[in-house]
């Protein structure tokens, strides 16, 4: 068996590369990366300092021209009720980075503790475990989310609870696979020999080295979660209005092209960035994180 200093090297080894900085230079160094991370940036910032951007009340009914073109008043122009359309996408905007939060942050949690206990604990609770992911898994996700707004009516509560019910399995079956890959590592067995507890192990050598590719999952996920929930909107089971939301506005939109092209613009631009901002970030994530495709080695 290798020296304990050898173990105690490799131990460290899977958690350097996921140090705070490491990941930061890493992301400097991939163009894609860093366009991911200034659209991110972008679409957080604007939602956060959405009151002090917009030029209107973004629920306000005006009495002005309606479906209007872009002007120096209305940025975007006005929908069919003559509310502005730039401040409505720039509030809308913190639905679904809200949706994205709080449903993936929630899924992301519960799975880390059930697949660290699937992959550390006993064989029956594995088991029985794996039956309940299997079950969540087996609804189809579009008649499960139906269900649920049929049964809880269309809310956000609603949209965020079918997010994180459907995302927590897949968390959780990574984090058991990669606690069963570590759970016989020799630095493991090290540590349990020198009288290390479940609860160190876990912390210390299994915790630092699952979170990579579950940062890679969540950052691949936004954009199909923000995907779902402008989906439900645009099919009236999401936010109720006059709640400014991307989806509403898009569906304004189809329902008003002939009129005016300017709110499909307005609605589909965000969510294009927001998508690709999330998706070049998780690609660069996953170089980072994934040592067969990190370019510097």
């Amino acid at each position: 068996m290798a020296s304990l200093e050898a173990i105690h090297t490799e131990a460290n080894a899977g958690q350097g590369h996921g140090s705070f900085r490491t990941v930061l230079r890493q992301l400097r160094k991939n163009r894609l990366g860093t366009l991911g991370v200034v659209l991110v940036l972008f679409i957080a910032v604007s939602a956060i300092f959405a009151p002090l951007i917009i030029t209107h009340d973004p629920t306000r009914i005006m009495v002005g021209p309606r479906l209007a073109d872009p002007s120096l008043n209305f940025l975007l122009g006005t929908d069919q009720l003559g509310r502005d359309t730039f401040s409505r996408v720039i509030m809308g905007g913190r639905i679904p980075l809200l949706v994205a939060f709080v449903s993936l942050g929630s899924s992301l949690a519960v799975g880390l503790v059930l697949g660290l206990l699937a992959g550390f604990g006993p064989r029956w609770l594995d088991n029985l475990l794996l039956l309940i992911f299997d079950t969540i898994r087996s609804f189809p996700g579009i008649i499960f989310a139906l269900a649920v707004i049929a049964l809880l009516g269309p809310s956000l509560t609603s949209v965020i609870l079918v997010i994180a019910i459907t995302s927590m399995p897949i968390y959780a079956r990574v984090v058991r696979t990669q606690t069963e890959a570590l759970r016989s590592s020799e630095y493991i067995a090290a540590e349990r020999s020198m009288g290390a507890g479940t609860n160190r192990i876990l912390a210390v050598h299994v915790l630092p080295n699952v979170i990579g590719p579950l940062l890679i999952l969540v950052s691949m996920d936004v954009p199909a979660v923000i995907a779902v929930e402008a989906g439900l909107s645009f099919l009236g089971m999401g936010v109720r209005p006059p709640t400014p939301d991307w989806g509403a506005i898009l569906n304004d939109g189809y329902s008003y092209i002939h009129e005016s092209v300017w709110l499909v613009i307005a609605g589909g631009i965000p969510i294009t960035l927001a998508t690709l901002g999330f998706t070049f970030l998780g690609e660069a994530l996953r170089d980072i994180f994934d040592p067969k495709l990190r370019k510097d080695l």
